[in-house]
């Protein structure tokens, strides 16, 4: 087997990662996130993990190499990561009582062959009616700045859903390991 690189500094990547019991290691990635003019979200998650993978290629030629990106989606706006208090309350507030939509991009490039496999896993969270002070009480309880949509759903976050649906519970946190397996079955990596 290849040796398996996850291009990403993502602590909850590399949590997710580890569950499927392979030596891996992390690299991050220096690539351009942006967003381009008129481009669909699902584009720009599909994208962003391929160019992930792509960039760590020429320094680890003989590798699986797994790249993710994900962005929240409510109504027809994308949604990162808040950062600061402020934008989370904005955040949380705007998708009370609404649906969010996470769209995981993921890749896996066999460095040595340049076959890459490129997908996008959805997965959307219908959230409660939230009061403000029930979303402050959340964000100092949590203060999940570094999450798209301002929650973490693998902690407190779930108190803020109403119902969930996708293919994939853990494409919400990073890295839909059941299409990962797929991929990495079609790569000939036996998995434990």
């Amino acid at each position: 087997m290849l040796p398996l690189l996850l291009a990403s500094s993502s602590v909850y990547r590399r949590e997710l990662l580890a569950r499927l019991q392979l030596p891996f290691t992390c690299s991050s990635p220096d690539i351009d996130e942006s967003h381009r003019p008129g481009e669909p979200a699902i584009e720009l998650v599909k994208r962003l993990a391929k160019e992930k993978a792509q960039a760590l290629a020429g320094s680890h030629p003989v590798h699986l190499i797994i790249g993710s990106d994900q962005v929240a989606v409510l109504g027809d706006r994308i949604i990162g990561k808040p950062h600061t208090f402020e934008k989370a309350r904005e955040q949380l507030q705007a998708s009370s009582g609404a649906s969010v939509t996470f769209l995981t991009g993921l890749a896996l490039l066999n460095s040595q062959t340049g076959h890459c496999q490129v997908d996008c896993v959805p997965f959307t969270v219908h959230m409660r009616v939230l009061d403000t002070a029930r979303i402050e009480r959340y964000l100092r309880a949590e203060q999940p700045y570094d999450c798209a949509g301002s929650f973490k759903a693998e902690g407190l976050g779930v108190s803020l859903f109403q119902s969930t649906e996708g293919p994939d519970a853990t494409s919400l946190i990073g890295l839909p390991l059941i299409r990962l397996i797929d991929m990495l079955l079609n790569e000939g990596v036996q998995i434990p």
